[in-house]
């Protein structure tokens, strides 16, 4: 009875929303604990200050997502946008 007052299937959609959203922040944010080279959790990695080690930025930077995408098309669906926007050739 109290299940089916408060979860009704047209809240299902923003259940999902809101929990990809959360996860999406999740992810990020354990990415950033565990592997973001200016983030330091531990005592003894607090202490040694700021490091110059551009290697480990660079590597943390460019990530295996944004290499795949560097010389990709920004466009969604780039066919789908050509056909309504490049004008038809009269032939």
């Amino acid at each position: 009875m109290v299940s089916s007052r408060w979860v009704r299937p047209e809240v299902f959609p923003l259940f999902a929303a809101v929990g990809t959203a959360v996860g999406i922040c999740g992810m990020q944010l354990i990415r950033n604990i565990c592997i973001n080279p200016e983030v330091r959790v531990t005592k003894e990695n607090r202490a040694a200050g700021v490091l110059d080690n551009f290697q480990e930025g660079e590597k943390y930077a460019e990530h295996g997502l944004r290499k795949f995408v560097r010389n990709k098309s920004p466009q969604i669906m780039p066919s789908l946008n050509n056909y309504f926007s490049d004008p038809l050739s009269d032939e």
